[in-house]
């Protein structure tokens, strides 16, 4: 039997959050059809991709050390076709592309493909300025935009986005040393089609048809509205000094943003401006000739990189409605003061646990028998033979207690 790696390596805001959670929740599933998921917690992959590009992350880069190859291993163990999905991985220069594909057996024989997750850039700027802010940036969406535009690229967030963002150059590092039958363009639909034609995209890509998987979601990366990312970034400036990154992800990110703020589906929703549009479709449009002349697998169609026309009420997340931030913002308190009012019950309970405890130990302490027992463990481990006699007295005692 072939060896084969299927690697996906992006790009952001494709639908990765979903992907990966259905590999990961069906992983059993997917090893009895010869599918090899190699991943005993979610976030598996990301630590290794991590690892591998050696990218600092709000301390998480010290718990990745060593995954990536613990990983690879993982995939060199194991039959048949193996599957690694991260988007971080898009970004990978030329020589960490070159461990990546060594590690995975590319020079001994392992048949290994690159799939590449892509939608058109009208979508994947706003959500990137989106997820910057998501990630505690105070940046403001002109500035990014004007960043991004800047044909030197010289910024770390111009250089962030275009690594992750770049199809043919992301294609080039990854796939320059396999055939062009190995890399694979999965395209992200336009909006309004069916729900679920970009699983079936990734299904065919992945070889997952007729697989009876579930599909329900545990984990996404929600979008938010207008006002919803201009609140998000005001509590950005705000409060990012006195909040760690350990606290900022599960009270802003997941709290906040994901588990609140994504739910007011009313909002504007954030877009490109229209005078950004003629640009962005010029840059699609010579992506989509390199991918053709390239003759790359495309899973879908390529007239999607062209992406939705203008909005006609193009809401500026700049200069919100205040109206409209300060709703959001209730919102935000009424989450805020629900996750208190639970951890204080929380707390109660553990102080009631630990104050039982206490008065456990304390009247253990008062019974004259303790005191006579913990007299006569002394005198024993004065000398050898007392020692011999109460190690004897620990086994027979831990036997019985097995036995019991």
């Amino acid at each position: 039997m072939t060896k084969r790696v299927l690697l996906h390596v992006g790009t952001p805001k494709t639908g990765t959050s979903y992907l990966q959670d259905v590999l990961f929740r069906n992983r059993r599933l997917l090893l009895a059809h010869g599918l090899h998921y190699p991943a005993d917690r979610f976030d598996a992959h990301f630590l290794a991709a991590l690892d591998l590009m050696r990218l600092p992350w709000g301390g998480l880069e010290t718990e990745a050390v060593g995954a990536w190859d613990r990983l690879a291993g993982e995939v060199r163990r194991a039959r048949g076709t193996s599957i690694i999905s991260h988007e971080i991985l898009a970004t990978a220069s030329r020589s960490q592309v070159a461990r990546a594909l060594a590690s995975l057996g590319h020079e001994d024989g392992t048949e290994v493909h690159v799939i590449l997750s892509v939608r058109d850039l009208v979508r994947q700027i706003p959500a990137e300025w989106q997820e910057n802010v998501k990630h505690r940036s105070v940046i403001s969406y002109q500035r990014f935009l004007e960043e991004i535009r800047d044909p030197l690229r010289e910024s770390r967030l111009s250089s962030w986005f275009w690594g992750v963002q770049e199809v043919p150059d992301i294609l080039d590092r990854w796939g320059g040393d396999l055939p062009p039958d190995r890399v694979h363009l999965v395209t992200v639909p336009p909006p309004g089609g069916p729900p679920q034609l970009l699983w079936e995209r990734f299904s065919r890509a992945f070889g997952l048809e007729g697989i009876e998987l579930d599909l329900e979601a545990e984990r996404v990366n929600p979008s938010l509205g207008v006002p919803e990312t201009a609140l998000v970034r005001r509590i950005n400036l705000a409060a990012n000094r006195v909040i760690d990154p350990p606290d900022y992800r599960p009270l802003v990110r997941e709290l906040l943003a994901h588990q609140t703020l994504s739910q007011r589906t009313a909002s504007p929703r954030l877009a490109l401006p229209p005078d950004v549009h003629p640009w962005a479709q010029e840059v699609a449009a010579s992506w989509r000739a390199e991918v053709e002349k390239r003759g790359y697998d495309v899973v879908g169609d390529l007239d999607d990189l062209a992406g939705p026309a203008p909005l006609a009420d193009w809401a500026d997340p700049d200069r919100p409605n205040n109206k409209q931030v300060a709703g959001a913002a209730v919102d935000a308190i009424r989450a805020l003061l629900l996750e208190t009012a639970r951890l204080r019950g929380v707390e109660g309970r553990l102080s009631a646990e630990l104050r039982d405890t206490q008065l456990a130990l304390e009247r253990s302490y008062l019974r004259p028998t303790y005191r006579w027992r913990e007299k006569l463990v002394r005198r024993l481990q004065d000398g050898s033979t007392g020692r011999r006699a109460l190690k004897a007295y620990r086994v027979l005692r831990g036997r019985s207690s097995r036995s019991a």
